[in-house]
């Protein structure tokens, strides 16, 4: 029950270290990516390629914590332990495959992890739209 508890925090951990990097990455690209905005559609772009790296970072996470449920043995079957990782970090929860009752512990602290990192990525967004409309405010200047 131990080595459950301090692998469980090594992968909230990791799932952490994924999206700061992610993020960061994200923040280094933003500047760049935001000279865009004078095409087309150029803020729309912007914020498509923000949604499509941060479910990028959020599928990353999901697929540690599905190769920890099968490498552990608590889901056979990878495509099971993906699927199931998913539903549990989206907090969808269907309820069709569960874990063993020893490692639902487990589950419930995937799931408040994916909560925060999915309320991370909705905070992130929402920096991004509101420079933006910063930006766009008459006799405010560029901020990228």
């Amino acid at each position: 029950m131990l080595s459950q508890i301090f692998l469980t925090g090594l992968l909230v951990a990791v799932s952490v270290a994924i999206h700061a990097a992610g993020v960061t990455a994200a923040l280094a690209w933003l500047p760049r990516w935001s000279r865009a905005r004078h095409a087309p559609l150029g803020w729309t772009w912007l914020f498509t390629r923000v949604a499509g790296w941060m479910i990028l970072l959020h599928v990353c996470e999901i697929a540690t914590w599905g190769l920890y449920y099968h490498w552990t043995g608590a889901i056979p079957g990878w495509q099971t332990a993906f699927y199931f990782s998913g539903v549990t970090y989206t907090t969808t929860g269907y309820g069709d495959i569960v874990l063993p009752p020893p490692w639902r512990l487990v589950g419930a602290v995937e799931a408040l992890t994916g909560i925060l990192m999915c309320g991370w990525s909705t905070g992130f967004f929402f920096a991004i739209v509101s420079r933006v409309q910063a930006a766009r405010a008459p006799g405010v200047g560029e901020r990228w």
